[in-house]
C-alpha cells in the first residue's frame, strides 16, 4: 500500500490531513503530514521531511505519493530534494479533492495513484452554478423591475 505524504505552509498540511482521516478513519497510518514554519530554516524542515519519509518508507516496496501545496515555494521545493521519482513521486497544488482521490486509491500503483490525483485536484474544482435556495421560489423576472432579484 502506498503512503501519502503532506507538506504545506502552517497549519494547511495537517488540516488536510485532519480532514482525509475524517473521512477515512482508517487511514491513519498511511498519511502523514509537515507543517512548513515560517521561522524554520528549509534545511531543518528538509531534514524533518527526511525523517518522516523514512518513516512511510518502512518496507523495500513501500512508495510515497507526497503532496505539497504551492509550486515554488519553501515545501514544495524542499519536497523536489526528497522525491526520488522512483519510490516517491512529488505532486504541487494539492487541494481537498486531490487528497481524498489519493487517499481512496491509495492500493494502486504509484504512478496510477499520481493520475488518479492530479484528475481528482482538477475535476474537485469547478464553478458551482447559483440556485435558488432550498424551498423557495424564484421571482418572475419583470421589465419594470429589473433591479429587484432574489437574494
Amino acid at each position: 500500500m502506498n503512503s501519502i505524504f503532506i507538506i504545506a505552509h502552517s497549519p494547511l498540511a495537517h488540516a488536510m490531513r485532519q480532514c482525509a482521516l475524517h473521512v477515512f478513519p482508517d487511514s491513519e497510518s498511511s498519511i502523514a503530514a509537515l507543517d512548513v514554519l515560517p521561522n524554520v530554516s528549509p534545511d531543518e524542515t528538509l531534514a524533518a521531511a527526511r525523517i518522516t519519509l523514512a518513516q512511510l518508507q518502512r518496507t523495500p516496496r513501500s512508495q510515497v505519493l507526497v503532496l505539497a501545496d504551492v509550486f515554488g515555494a519553501t515545501p514544495c521545493n524542499v519536497a523536489q530534494k526528497l522525491v526520488d521519482g522512483v519510490r516517491s513521486r512529488l505532486v504541487a497544488g494539492v487541494n481537498l479533492p486531490m487528497l481524498l482521490r489519493a487517499v481512496s486509491y491509495r492500493n494502486e500503483p504509484l504512478d496510477t495513484l499520481v493520475q488518479r490525483a492530479l484528475t481528482g485536484g482538477t475535476a474537485g474544482v469547478m464553478q458551482v452554478a447559483v440556485a435558488a435556495p432550498q424551498n423557495q421560489a424564484r421571482r418572475k423576472h419583470s421589465d419594470q423591475d429589473i433591479r429587484d432579484h432574489q437574494q
